[in-house]
């Protein structure tokens, strides 16, 4: 047995021939701010995963609070979200102004529960969140339905999906808009960084301006007319090119994800004491984390971690925090969900060796 630690989430980069001398070029071209670099690697990401409307920003947080922003939210709105998942999901909700009303969760997948939302929503409700926890796509036909039923934006949340696909259809097509993120342990990162998508192109040239201080890009300072509020939310030259290069490799690397998480399903298909998360048939999953339920679930962390292997919880409940008190509410389905959830390790790094070690002693525990 390896005396090194597994790990459950790791940093990935490309090949140090691939990455270093492109990288070199663009820190000492004297233009490293927002430039060429962003907008090629937001085009190739568009190419990449069929995602026609994007945007580069900072963070995956920054494009968060502009697709609440773009889709009308105000302070004293409500918006209907997950506790199940990041803090940043939720706390950008916050910056907007706006209140959290918390959906419940489907205990079987930790993903929120579209019945949940439909009897969560108000006259005040002027969006609803979505997040496909651990790269599980949420039941989102159902969710689009509500959205649509009730004419109120839906916005994805693909932090952790980067490469699901729901229908036939990449994650972050379906809602009105979403994002993505590029931290640094997700599948694919640019040291820090995010994309805005958006379903309507009608909404790019506000979308430019919230992330560029209120001002578009290419007008002449002295020129310029601030109208609306806009932060310092854009993407860096040299952020972009990390992306770019990245792209290059990240098919292999969500292949990777994917293959484990599918040898995994098979394994525990008929595993006595433990099952795994579950989403919609035509649904496919891009595992950044690999999400186990048990009874069990104390038993088998303390048993992997003794055999060197990493496993938790990961998240905290939102809904936990003292900052979301006001939003309070009984939600059985995630009291389930989160007593049952352990993730394994799934990524890139995880070798036919490591997996068949983790499933042997899930197995015999």
């Amino acid at each position: 047995m390896t005396s090194i630690m597994l790990p459950l989430v790791k940093v990935i980069f490309p090949p140090r021939e691939s990455l270093l001398p492109i990288l070199e070029s663009v820190l000492y071209s004297g233009q490293v701010a927002e430039g060429q670099q962003v907008y090629e690697f937001e085009e190739q990401f568009s190419k990449t995963f069929n995602i026609p409307h994007v945007l580069a920003m900072s963070s995956g947080t920054a494009a968060l609070h502009a697709a609440l922003t773009l889709a009308g939210v105000q302070p004293d709105d409500e918006v209907i979200s997950t506790p199940m998942t990041a803090e940043p999901t939720n706390t950008s909700i916050l910056y907007s102004g706006a209140t959290v009303v918390w959906a419940d969760v489907d205990p079987s997948s930790g993903n929120i529960d579209p019945e949940s939302i439909r009897k969560s929503i108000t006259a005040k409700t002027k969006a609803i969140v979505i997040v496909h926890y651990a790269g599980y796509p949420v039941r989102l036909a159902e969710v689009r339905a509500i959205a649509d039923e009730f004419a109120i934006p839906l916005i994805e949340d693909c932090a952790h999906a980067l490469g699901a696909t729901y229908d036939g259809k990449p994650i972050g097509t379906v809602g009105d808009f979403g994002i993505f993120s590029f931290q640094a342990i997700k599948h694919m990162t640019t040291v820090d960084g995010g994309m805005l998508t958006m379903a309507d192109a009608k909404h790019m040239t506000a979308a430019k301006k919230f992330r560029w201080f209120g001002m578009l890009k290419g007008v002449p300072r002295t020129e310029v007319d601030i109208q609306t509020i806009g932060y310092k939310y854009n993407m860096n030259n040299v952020n972009a090119t990390i992306g770019l290069v990245q792209l290059k490799h990240i098919a292999a690397v969500l292949d990777r994800h994917i293959s484990n998480g599918s040898y995994y399903d098979k394994q525990f298909q008929d595993a006595p004491g433990v099952g795994f998360a579950r989403c919609d048939s035509v649904a496919k999953p891009s595992y950044w984390l690999y999400t186990l339920l048990s009874d069990h679930a104390e038993d088998i962390e303390r048993a992997l971690n003794a055999a060197n292997i990493m496993a938790s919880k990961l998240h905290r409940p939102n809904n936990f925090h003292s900052i979301f008190r006001s939003a309070k509410k009984p939600l059985p389905g995630l009291d389930q969900f989160y007593r049952r959830l352990l993730h394994i390790p799934c990524g890139w790094w995880v070798s036919d060796e490591d997996r068949e070690r983790i499933v042997a002693v899930i197995k015999k525990g």
